[in-house]
């Protein structure tokens, strides 16, 4: 990195800190104009400089800062597009979605990107009422974001502290403290000596429920001006925590106590240890204990050591083995444990775990992103027929926390990412005679100085791009709200183009800063495949909200739709397509998008999968005339009996063309 960028971006760094930080530790909040005209102040800058490259190349040896900034934006965004604005929330998991808002409140804070304010407070306003089970949660949600299960009321709370320290509204940190609150109320001394129950019920005392409890309390007292309560709990937490024995003889956290009271021996899950590490670092704020932190860095080092958690390089959990598939809890663990490996690498400065850090980031960007940015749950990227790698907002949340952390703490001033949309378009080529598709090039920007952004396109052999390479001039004004622009292109597909993926790449470049892209083709004359899966990307025009729960079935509940795009050649005279389908589906089919026709449904509330069929639409009808010349038909799935929770779920696609 520059040493006079560097140097530049530390004076630009801006944004809010907790209201207190710690015994013996001071905050400061510097705010600077733009233009930089002090002769003093420039000399500052020059002094800083050397101190702060070397800070920065020590603790980011790959990836600069800018790049890192840009990756973490284009990830964030994929995540948010998942975000369901009327029900506040990510569809069909609770605690997954506290942590979910939790990791867009880490890249928010990260990079001072603002954008996505709004959707934490939708969610505090909408989501903090009442409910009974099954519509936000199994459970019912008692109100304040409570219920039965404890630890997901005390993800909640981490949460609101996050989105306080972000604005600093204080019904936030209130928020916090009447979830606390309530959690404080499962502390029982009578069982195993302490600790937090699991549930309502009180059947576990678990590392989870205790690793968040610690965290919660320690983060409470580092933000309330004069407090000791939350304090002491959270000191006389960690102290059972650490002596109750779910801290293995390896320094590995296991899930959990048997009923009496002994290391059950359980999976160590990677946010387990995690946890762990973050309630002990906030804990080491509040108190400047040494003991706390000498134990917290003896977790660390079994985390990453050989009998740890750590394969070939890469953060694995137990389940990202190839004959097994996470559940969508396991799917986030990774995440979780990268937020406080974050914490860790910015608390000690160690270039160890700073450099555990940019590993991951590198083996998820190189090895386990697709075309559409999205990222999977196995960040080694492997995969196997019986057990794919997974992409869904989970696996996207929990790998975007570790983009977050391999973003400089100091924030560099300047970025640029693109993306390009559709990301992983079809094309069904003619037997005679070109065809085309159209891509934007999305370009994003942060910064303070207008950016010249030179765009150029390169695509397979034989094939051609209009255009070519071509400008594009952005404003940027800050972070808070990076700026973008969209450069149309028009991609022409020989017809002999081979079945199979081509990739199509956009670099793009401006003051020094480069970023590429690309789309992934799909040039298909068949379409056959299993719905859940990387095979079903390229022809899901519109998921909507709706859902797969591991693999080959797609589904949509109450008001959530699913829809596919075919792309039929030019020259196609008829098409019948046949659907794997059960539950109470309803298909329609369309020309255009936007006008439909019901073409199948199941009349009967079926809740049992007893209805499973392969069904066969004739699409003919509905071959509709595309800008880029093919013969489109939209397919949409729904429910039939929205009001009870089983809509359409389709197994399996085929088609059958004639031309």
């Amino acid at each position: 990195m520059n040493p006079k960028t560097h140097a530049t971006l530390i004076l630009f760094r801006s944004g809010n800190v907790p209201k207190k930080v710690g015994s013996g530790a001071v905050a400061i909040r510097i705010r600077l104009p733009i233009t930089l005209v002090a002769t003093g102040l420039m000399a500052l800058v020059v002094a800083l400089a050397p101190v702060a490259s070397a800070r920065a190349d020590q603790s980011r040896p790959r990836t600069d800062g800018s790049t890192a900034v840009a990756r973490s934006r284009v990830a964030a965004d994929v995540l948010m597009s998942s975000y369901d604005s009327d029900k506040a929330w990510f569809p069909s998991s609770w605690w997954n979605s506290a942590v979910a808002l939790q990791t867009i409140g880490d890249y928010m804070q990260r990079t001072g990107d603002r954008r996505y304010l709004v959707q934490l407070d939708n969610t505090f306003e909408k989501d903090k009422g009442a409910f009974p089970g099954g519509v936000l949660s199994g459970d019912p949600l008692l109100g304040n974001f409570t219920s039965r299960a404890i630890d997901d009321s005390e993800w909640w709370g981490l949460t609101w502290l996050q989105a306080y320290d972000l604005t600093g509204n204080r019904k936030y940190l209130d928020m916090a403290v009447t979830i606390a609150n309530y959690v404080h109320g499962y502390w029982d001394t009578s069982t195993c000596g302490g600790g937090v129950w699991w549930n309502a019920e009180r059947t576990y005392k678990n590392a989870v429920t205790n690793g968040l409890w610690i965290r919660l309390t320690a983060e409470l007292h580092n933000r309330i001006d004069g407090d000791r309560v939350w304090l002491e709990r959270s000191r006389e937490a960690w102290s059972w925590f650490a002596g109750s024995g779910m801290i293995n003889a390896s320094g590995l956290v296991n899930d959990g106590l048997t009923d009496t009271c002994s290391n059950n021996g359980q999976n160590v899950w990677s946010y387990n240890e995690g946890l762990a590490i973050g309630a002990g670092l906030e804990l080491w704020r509040a108190t400047r204990d040494p003991h706390i932190l000498a134990t917290v860095r003896q977790l660390a080092d079994a985390a990453i050591g050989a009998d740890g958690l750590v394969v070939d390089g890469v953060l694995t959990e137990r389940c990202d083995a190839l004959d097994q598939t996470c559940d969508d809890n396991a799917k986030q663990f990774k995440g979780i444990f990268m937020r406080y490996w974050t914490d860790l690498a910015d608390t000690t400065h160690d270039p160890r775990y700073a450099a555990f850090l940019d590993q991951q980031a590198e083996a998820i960007w190189a090895k386990d992103r697709d075309a559409a940015g999205r990222l999977g749950t196995r960040w080694s990227g492997a995969s196997s027929d019986d057990h794919p790698n997974v992409f869904d907002w989970r696996t996207q949340a929990s790998a975007l926390s570790a983009l977050i952390g391999d973003v400089p703490a100091w924030m560099p001033r300047e970025s640029l990412a693109a993306t390009m949309s559709p990301a992983q378009p079809v094309i069904m080529p003619a037997a005679s005679g070109a065809s085309s598709i159209a891509i934007d090039l999305g370009v994003s920007a942060t910064g303070f100085f207008p950016l010249h952004a030179l765009a150029s396109i390169d695509v397979p052999a034989g094939w051609d791009v209009t255009p070519r390479a071509t400008q594009l001039r952005l404003q940027p004004h800050g972070n808070a709200f990076p700026v973008s622009g969209t450069i149309p292109l028009k991609v022409t597909v020989p017809s002999l183009a081979t079945d199979g993926h081509h990739r199509v790449t956009a670099s793009v470049m401006a003051a020094g800063l480069h970023f590429s892209t690309q789309a992934d083709v799909l040039v298909a004359h068949t379409i056959d495949f299993d719905t859940g899966t990387v095979d079903e990307s390229p022809w899901l025009w519109d998921a909507d909200h709706s859902q797969s729960n591991g693999v080959q079935n797609r589904f949509a509940d109450g008001s959530a739709h699913f829809t596919y795009r075919f792309p039929f050649p030019s020259d196609t005279t008829s098409a019948h397509l046949t659907l794997t389908i059960d539950a109470e589906y309803l298909v329609q089919a369309s020309s255009d998008g936007q006008h439909w026709t019901t073409v199948l449904q199941e009349c009967q509330p079926v809740t049992d999968g007893s209805n499973k069929a392969d069904q066969t639409i004739d699409l003919t009808p509905y071959l509709g005339t595309g800008a880029d010349g093919s013969k489109p038909v939209y397919l949409k799935v729904s429910d039939a009996f929205p009001d009870d929770g089983w809509g359409g779920r389709v197994y399996h696609v085929r088609a059958n063309i004639i031309e």
